[in-house]
């Protein structure tokens, strides 16, 4: 007999209990996000308000009295815009001021002499009017009194308002909005040849049956250990005014246009060739099988079945290359010549003319074509649906002499590309004086004559292992957090939106929001400006993505039943952590921390603003090598940046083995029950 029951009595809901466990994870989960409150969301929201902030002198804020020559008897109080009015002592364009501007007070009395026994006195017309007294902030409407000697180091300080008029002075200046108009033109052109060049590529090594390919893949990856800022030099050597190969370019100058657009292809085919070999990989022979039982031509097949199985990876691909190109500093910095662009523009106005708001400005126009393409990047994917099915064919591509010697010449021209560049800054690197002393020396690599030295070198090095140890411990930490955690699904989708908002900022942009965040006295974290604290926090933040990405992919293979077994026998979540999971999922922690140590050894447009004396790093030095016409030197320091992110791939590659095969034995066990099953 059955009893059924059709409804429950009236009562509060039954909600279900949260372990301890889960408590502690929700936690970690929420150290994790104020960290990425505190070194992401913070920064750029303090950058936004500063792009809306004006600073202009208001003289009717400040009143003055002038006591006579004994010192006792006094003025009436007279306004700084009266005395201003005057004497004229400064022009309105002096009154549009930055955050940092100061007036003299002393310039608004033509008389005055510091060795004179006449006092001043000075007050504010309002609570908020401030002024600085030597290094004293004072503040108010009370009567400040001082010397000759003192009142000389009195500054009048500017009020600060909210507006557009940052915008649109931005906007009101033809050399600023043409930036905009470049960095557009250059990225959508980088983006087609790129897509180009890698589809070939990618297409290439996935199609054909040509030899060689492990070493293609190998050699088209190389970009990614250098900075952007090596192809720029390259390029200098090789079609500069005193080139190898000035002569092919028929007149026309590597300076500018041409020059950022080689460069940008150089730098990007490794992503873009990674993210479309990926989709061309994942193909079903069956589709090829039944276009070729239709008597479809190559060339129809091509078009109806290749590209369309590929779309979403080329869809990614543009959108990841735009918003590089877009985004780069250091190539158009050393071969943009007089061609403005965003990226550039923001180091101009905050490193040449200290003015950070219109820094800021820039910075938020920058934000607008990164968030889109992020944005339409993030929709693309999650319309993407599975190409692959449970009883799909893996494609393997038959033999065809023609095809395949077609494709292996085109990779060989890839390869000559890639290696020409690295090849020719070897050789600046190298060689004692270009072009007049070919002789080879080690001269270059004197880096204790020049401005940084070794120790930026050895910095570099610091900045990536603290990077690649902290980051990885940070992310994986929190990918788990966000992934095991059960329930409270605000608060993971609040952290995974954190997570995910790094990749939509550009280097620059988030070095600028630190400068104005960490720099704030009254920020209680102002002690590690200008320390290596700052460089790792800022260098973690700019690659938390990808990081974070790759450790929710290795995390999401791992059996929810791990889990719910721990449960049931009253693990601990941390030593499940610690014995199964973290073992499991080493390959990707390897990963997370190899990627970080690579990307901190060439990053330059987030750690630009932010180093010091004592923490200045390779790249900014081969930055500023190039800026002082050290070029040869500056190409050396880019091949040490080489030779030590290829030394710590090697090193990765072995630690990978050593460690995964005491830890991954369990894969090779399954993999052979597997085989040994009968199917």
């Amino acid at each position: 007999m059955t009893l059924a029951v059709d409804f429950l009595p009236p009562g509060r809901a039954v909600r279900q209990q949260i372990s301890g466990d889960d408590w502690l994870k929700r936690a970690v989960m929420l150290v994790v996000g104020i960290y990425l409150v505190v070194a992401l969301a913070l920064p750029l929201f303090v950058m936004l308000s500063k792009s809306f902030s004006t600073y202009t002198f208001d003289l009717h804020q400040f009143e003055f009295q002038v006591s006579d020559q004994s010192g006792q008897g006094w003025s009436d109080p007279v306004t700084a815009a009266a005395l201003n009015a005057a004497v004229a002592a400064f022009p309105e364009s002096d009154l549009k001021a930055s955050a940092d501007g100061r007036l003299q007070a002393a310039k608004l009395f033509p008389d005055f002499s510091f060795r004179s026994p006449v006092r001043y006195r000075i007050r504010g017309t309002s609570d908020e009017t401030h002024f600085l007294a030597g290094s004293q902030l004072v503040r108010g409407t009370e009567w400040q009194e001082y010397d000759s000697n003192n009142f000389r180091r009195v500054m009048l300080r500017p009020s600060r308002s909210i507006g557009l008029s940052n915008f649109a002075e931005y906007f009101s200046t033809p050399s600023l909005v043409r930036s905009i108009k470049n960095s557009v033109t250059m990225a959508l052109i980088s983006t087609a040849v790129t897509l180009v060049v890698a589809f070939g590529l990618a297409y290439a090594l996935n199609r054909s049956r040509m030899p060689g390919k492990g070493l293609f893949k190998l050699i088209v990856t190389i970009p990614i250990l250098v900075p952007s800022l090596l192809p720029g030099i390259a390029l200098v050597y090789l079609f500069g005014n005193q080139g190898v190969f000035r002569d092919l370019l028929l007149g026309h100058s590597i300076y500018g246009p041409l020059g950022i657009v080689v460069g940008s292809v150089f730098f990007t085919l490794p992503h873009a060739f990674l993210i479309i070999s990926t989709a061309l990989w994942v193909a079903d022979a069956r589709h090829y099988e039944a276009a070729t039982s239709l008597r479809a031509s190559k060339w129809r097949t091509f078009w109806t079945v290749t590209v369309p199985g590929a779309r979403y990876g080329l869809i990614s691909a543009a959108f990841v290359v735009f918003t590089l190109v877009i985004t780069d500093f250091g190539l158009p910095k050393v071969i943009g010549g007089q061609y403005g662009m965003l990226a550039v523009d923001i180091y101009k106005q905050v490193i040449g003319q200290q003015n950070f708001e219109m820094g800021a400005v820039v910075s938020v126009i920058l934000l607008v074509p990164a968030f889109l393409a992020f944005a339409v990047d993030r929709l693309t994917q999650r319309r993407q649906v599975a190409l692959l099915s449970a009883r799909a064919v893996p494609y393997e591509p038959k033999p065809r002499r023609g095809f395949d010697a077609a494709c292996f010449a085109f990779c060989t021209l890839v390869a000559v590309f890639v290696l020409g560049m690295i090849g020719m800054c070897q050789v600046a690197a190298l060689v004692k004086f270009w072009p007049y002393d070919l002789s080879l020396s080690l001269r270059n690599y004197a880096f204790d004559l020049m401005d940084g030295g070794w120790d930026s070198y050895y910095n570099s090095i610091r900045l990536a292992l603290m990077t690649a140890v902290i980051g990885s411990l940070i992310v994986f930490t929190g990918a788990y957090m966000v992934e095991k955690t059960k329930g409270f699904g605000l608060g993971r989708a609040t952290f995974h939106m954190l997570a995910m908002l790094p990749m939509a900022v550009p280097g620059m942009v988030l070095g600028l929001a630190y400068i104005f965040f960490f720099n704030s006295a009254a920020n209680p974290l102002h002690g590690i400006y200008g320390t290596m604290t700052i460089l790792v926090l800022c260098t973690v933040t700019h690659f938390y993505t990808v990081a974070h990405l790759t450790a929710l992919t290795a995390l999401k293979q791992l059996d929810p039943e791990f889990e719910a077994v721990a449960g049931s026998l009253k693990i601990p979540f941390y030593k499940l952590f610690f014995r199964v999971t973290l073992p499991v999922c080493l390959p990707a922690v390897l990963e997370i921390a190899i990627y970080l140590f690579v990307n901190a050894m060439t990053t330059v447009s987030a750690v630009v603003f932010l180093y010091a004396t004592d923490t200045k790093l390779a790249s900014v030095a081969i930055l500023n090598m190039d800026d002082a016409g050290d070029i040869a030197p500056a190409a050396a320091m880019g091949m040490m940046i080489f030779y030590t992110n290829v030394a710590a791939k090697l090193l990765h590659a072995f630690v990978s083995r050593l460690l995964l095969a005491r830890t991954q034995g369990w894969r090779r066990v399954s993999q052979s029950a597997a085989a040994t099953v009968p199917h």
